[in-house]
């Protein structure tokens, strides 16, 4: 079965038996209607899912990995800040008039800074280093910039990919590892959407450099269920479990910023029913 499947299965289930809650207290999202949103929550989760072994989707329901794969590139490969360049309607809710969410994101991606070797973006400079300097432990890029917080409609949620690259003896190829911090995460809604993002962007920035997609680190500060979530992640992680689905990507694909969702390959997708209308907290 899936490790994706279990992983997330255990993780609600200590949230929903061991969590705590925030109902009673001053809290800042709300529900469509105005009513506060509560949540039942654990501080400093920590999963590891392993490239190597099997691409992470949930079983449970179906994962719109074209749609991960598409949000991941919006924000690191056409580092925009604009829903109009982007194919699903997830950040409708966070856009202005004019389709912007601010500077947030993509905006941050794109933001240059110099170095010894010349000016940079984020995503430009990630790339550099695993190609010039690949065990060094300064590659990464963060979004959370406390300077632009204020003209941000949101802000970031999964905000620092810091990457690591492997090699053991007797290693082909050196493995290149990711670890994603994120400082809040609405479980039943972007889970495993976060998850599959992030390993897809690990599986692009590998092959490109020539490496074998490693482990996937998530670690979430504050993992919540909503209230109005909590029966139906209930029902959710008592479902039937499947393998887990074949992921891949377009070999020919050799630059970054060459890849779309017509590269990604899904094969043997077994999944449960499809959670609908699941209403969110703004």
């Amino acid at each position: 079965m899936s490790k994706a499947d279990e992983i997330f299965v255990a993780m609600c289930d200590d949230i929903i038996k061991n969590g705590t809650t925030t109902e009673g207290q001053k809290v800042r999202p709300h529900w469509e209607d105005g009513t506060s949103a509560y949540t039942i929550k654990r501080f400093g989760v920590c999963n590891r899912y392993d490239l190597r072994e099997e691409f992470p989707a949930l079983t449970l329901r179906r994962t719109a990995l074209k749609s991960c794969m598409d949000e991941v590139l919006w924000i690191y490969q056409r580092k925009s800040n604009n829903i109009h360049d982007l194919h699903s309607h997830i950040w409708d809710e966070w856009a202005d008039e004019t389709g912007s969410i601010g500077k947030a994101y993509g905006y941050q991606v794109a933001q240059r800074s110099h170095y010894p070797e010349g000016d940079f973006d984020q995503m430009d400079r990630v790339l550099w280093q695993l190609e010039h300097e690949p065990y060094s432990r300064r590659i990464m890029t963060n979004l959370y910039n406390f300077h632009d917080l204020s003209e941000m409609h949101l802000y970031p949620c999964a905000f620092n990919a810091i990457y690591n690259v492997t090699r053991a003896p007797g290693d082909e190829r050196p493995t290149l590892n990711l670890l994603l911090v994120q400082r809040s995460q609405d479980v039943l809604a972007a889970n495993n959407w976060n998850v599959c993002q992030y390993a897809l962007l690990l599986m692009m920035v590998a092959q490109v450099e020539g490496m074998v997609a490693g482990e996937l680190v998530h670690m979430i500060a504050d993992a919540h269920i909503y209230d109005r979530h909590v029966d139906v992640v209930r029902e959710l992680i008592e479902r039937p479990q499947y393998p887990a689905p074949k992921v891949s990507l377009n070999p020919e694909v050799t630059d970054f910023y060459d890849f779309t969702t017509d590269d990604l390959v899904v094969e043997d997708y077994q999944h449960g029913p499809q959670v609908k209308n699941i209403p969110i907290a703004i």
